[in-house]
């Protein structure tokens, strides 16, 4: 059951209460280690200078190009930086791909131009079942890229698919807390980087 259709009320400060609880009650349900396990794949990947690659569909889609962003220059890392870039941004590209093979092909394409064996594919995605996200899993699985899953509901085919992940213990159709914490992931992971790599 979707647990927002449960206590939601015209009343906008009880709702408001209850949406911020249930924030609380799905945080505390989080598995830090794999959180932990998430910062030790990014740390290798700019210590090797791999490429980290964040894709996600919709507000997914804006979840990943922040995270890209954050990453890549909010750590403030020049010398040795992290080496991430968001591959839903380029809308010449992904419009492209999609008129011209299908928009289940718009992410395996350009991994297979610009990514090579040993970087980082990192998916965002609440259900897990997108079938570009599975497919471009599916590729990097098969070529040497490792591959992180940020899913939410049930994780969906790419949380199976996926080596690591950070699961969003979510009850299915809860769009807003699924997307409300990787948003937040990724300033928890953006603060913590920026401040280890200036130790």
């Amino acid at each position: 059951m979707n647990k927002i259709d449960g206590f939601f009320t015209e009343s906008i400060g009880q709702f408001s209460k209850s949406y911020f609880s249930y924030l609380k009650e799905i945080f505390d349900k989080v598995d830090l280690l794999e959180i932990r396990s998430f910062i030790e794949i990014l740390l290798a990947a700019r210590e090797s200078g791999a490429t980290i690659f964040f894709v996600g569909n919709g507000g997914s889609a804006s979840t990943a190009s922040h995270f890209a962003n954050d990453l890549a220059f909010g750590t403030n890392e020049y010398e040795k930086p992290f080496k991430a870039m968001s591959i839903v941004d380029n809308i010449s590209v992904l419009t492209a791909l999609g008129n011209d093979y299908g928009y289940d092909d718009i992410f395996i394409r350009q991994l297979k131009v610009y990514a090579r064996k040993g970087d980082v594919l990192v998916g965002i995605s609440a259900s897990g079942n997108s079938q570009n996200l599975i497919n471009a899993f599916e590729y990097a699985s098969t070529s040497g890229i490792k591959t992180v899953a940020l899913t939410a509901f049930d994780g969906g085919r790419m949380r199976k698919i996926a080596e690591y992940g950070i699961h969003i213990p979510t009850e299915k159709k809860e769009y807003g807390p699924a997307e409300d914490l990787h948003m937040i992931l990724d300033h928890l992971v953006g603060s913590y980087l920026m401040r280890l790599v200036k130790k």
